[in-house]
């Protein structure tokens, strides 16, 4: 079992995401974080295999603040990847930043939220 945890601001989202992720391989065991506070003391208790993080322009999903967990996780577990989603259309220039965030090696991917639920599965699957 591969355990993925997913921290989303939107509850019909994340659950939107973490079924798409169940349905397209029983191989995952998803989690979901009450919220951005909980979300590195639920990955030091699963040690997932990915964290999926919603990235918004505003608090508390803004990217500054997705990477200072990320740096927590990656502190106690160096092999979670750690994945951002962020809406291309509505958020363009923080869209730019994530992209950034991904070539300087911040984080391990990114996906935009329009893309399919099949493409989503895939890109974790092969991270």
């Amino acid at each position: 079992m591969r355990r993925v945890v997913v921290d989303m601001q939107n509850y019909l989202f994340a659950d939107a995401v973490a079924q798409a992720l169940e349905n397209a391989d029983s191989d995952f065991d998803v989690r979901r974080s009450e919220g951005p506070e909980k979300t590195a003391e639920l990955c030091s208790l699963c040690e997932p295999y990915a964290l999926l993080m919603e990235v918004t322009g505003y608090a508390p999903c803004k990217l500054e603040e997705r990477l200072k967990i990320r740096d927590d996780i990656k502190n106690h577990n160096p092999h979670c990847k750690v994945v951002l989603i962020v809406d291309e259309n509505s958020e363009k220039r923080l869209a730019q930043q994530v992209t950034q965030a991904k070539k300087d090696g911040l984080i391990d991917n990114f996906i935009y939220g329009s893309v399919s639920a099949a493409y989503l599965s895939a890109v974790v699957d092969t991270l």
